[in-house]
């Protein structure tokens, strides 16, 4: 299957999988960083179990990661809480989304490879 098919299924699981998440949690802040978080998590796992695998690779780590996590729905509510006078809370938000992000990547990875 060529690349663009497996970025666009993968995509296209991802983004009905943000969706969901986004239903079940109410919250535009709480259910971005869930899937951020998730995404990330995931991605480790992903790249560490599959990286010799470009085929699944690129469907569930480009595809299905990539829609599924979501930078600009974290970047416009940042910017929306910092605007609105929400300063703590902003930089709150763009602590737990990017420090959070970046250990979950590690812990997905290194939990893919010790499991």
């Amino acid at each position: 299957m060529n690349s663009v098919l497996l970025v666009g299924t993968g995509g296209v699981l991802g983004a009905l999988s943000r969706f969901a998440v986004g239903s079940l949690v109410a919250d535009g802040i709480r259910d971005t960083l869930a899937v951020n978080l998730l995404g990330s998590f995931a991605l480790g796992a992903l790249t560490a179990v599959l990286a010799a695998d470009a085929t699944l690779l690129t469907l569930f780590g480009t595809g299905f990661c990539g829609a599924f996590t979501t930078f600009s729905s974290f970047a416009v509510e940042t910017v929306e809480l910092f605007e609105t006078g929400a300063r703590r809370e902003a930089v709150a938000n763009a602590a737990a989304n990017l420090v959070g992000a970046l250990l979950a990547v590690g812990l997905g990875g290194w939990l893919a490879t010790a499991l």
